[in-house]
């Protein structure tokens, strides 16, 4: 799990600066970014991840928007360009979560939003 240092960051200038594909959600763009959180198990989620934080997952079924939602998540990032299916998708909308994707492997979307939340970390 990583923490928010940059006071200002929300949805779209994380999908911006990391050119994420967008597959649901794009009204909900403005929502902050309080951190992040990496992972592929959903219990380990349900346990630790925060609100306001982007889950970086390759999960791409209902029950992933499900957990987002109950956390109060910002969004899901869905890695190495997996796509979600027709269920997360009609969830997505449902709950206003937005599913995001990259082609990148999880271990470098995760460091290259770790370092964009923390850009501001030597002031």
């Amino acid at each position: 799990m990583f923490h928010k240092i940059h006071p200002d960051m929300n949805l779209a200038e994380l999908v911006e600066k990391l050119d994420l594909s967008i597959f649901s959600g794009k009204e909900a763009l403005s929502k902050p970014v309080t951190g992040g959180y990496t992972s592929d198990l959903l219990s380990d989620v349900m346990g630790h991840a925060g609100p306001g934080q982007v889950w970086i997952t390759l999960q791409t079924h209902k029950n992933v928007v499900a957990i987002a939602s109950l956390k109060e998540l910002s969004a899901i990032i869905l890695v190495k360009g997996y796509k979600p299916d027709d269920e997360m998708l009609s969830q997505s909308i449902a709950e206003r979560i937005p599913v995001l994707g990259t082609t990148l492997e999880t271990f470098e979307i995760t460091g290259r939003v770790f370092m964009l939340l923390n850009r501001d970390n030597s002031d």
